[in-house]
């Protein structure tokens, strides 16, 4: 087959976080295949078109992605942060599983992207310097008791945590409940940073300790790290410095 398919990540929101090698990618594209505010951060040019979908139709969106490779294009499909975390990437490789055995014949390419969580761990210090643990706490394909179960034991295991989709509109008690866990295991005062829109002109950075946290403090937009029990921060004139040591005690 002649066509290709590269799964690209256009980073946390900021143009210059986006790597040259997706920039690379984008400009030799006939066709960009996503989400609808991710497609709407490609730029227009002659001979690219543009192919935007709503959420929560990835399955849909990969077919479609394949499809036009298949047909010999040059397809990027574009996921924010990086495509491989909690993104298009494991999408389209689930819709290559179960498609036709011609669509493993593609050239197909995934290309990494700075991922929110990074990109919010970097603006607060280096929350993350030690083990730690990426959830995602919508339960639109998987159960909130496995969610449950899974923050309860990353805390007990004392891990760092970054949390995904934390809070929206139709589910605004998942979060409230996340909290509820994680005080009762942890059972401190841990800080746990609230990164919104990190990297864009809306960037809101605040550090709360666990306590005091609030379902309220977080949106879709706001990626929520909570440090680990040795997680410590340094005060200082403007915003502190939120780190976790890199040994253990």
């Amino acid at each position: 087959m002649t066509g290709s398919l590269v799964i690209a990540g256009l980073g946390p929101g900021a143009e210059a976080l986006v790597t040259p090698e997706v920039s690379e990618a984008l400009a030799r594209a006939t066709d960009v295949v996503g989400y609808i505010p991710y497609v709407a951060r490609v730029p227009d040019r002659p001979g690219l078109v543009k192919h935007a979908s709503d959420n929560r139709v990835e399955l849909d969106r990969s077919r479609h992605a394949l499809e036009l490779a298949a047909e010999g294009r040059a397809v990027v499909v574009v996921s924010s942060g990086d495509p491989g975390v909690f993104a298009m990437a494991a999408a389209v490789f689930e819709a290559v599983e179960a498609g036709p055995a011609a669509w493993r014949a593609l050239d197909i390419r995934v290309l990494p992207g700075i991922t929110a969580m990074l990109a919010a761990a970097a603006r607060a210090g280096a929350p993350l310097g030690h083990d730690f643990c990426a959830i995602n706490l919508s339960d639109n394909l998987k159960p909130w008791p496995l969610i449950e179960r899974r923050l309860r034991l990353a805390a007990e295991a004392d891990f760092a945590m970054a949390f995904y989709n934390p809070r929206s509109r139709s589910r605004p008690e998942g979060f409230a409940r996340a909290l509820e866990v994680l005080n009762e295991a942890c059972g401190d005062a841990r800080p746990v940073i609230f990164a919104r829109a990190v990297s864009t002109p809306e960037e809101a950075i605040r550090v709360v300790p666990l306590p005091d946290c609030r379902p309220e403090m977080a949106d879709m937009r706001t990626m929520v790290l909570v440090g680990s029990s040795a997680t410590r921060i340094i005060a200082r004139d403007g915003a502190p410095i939120v780190y976790t040591p890199r040994s253990a005690p």
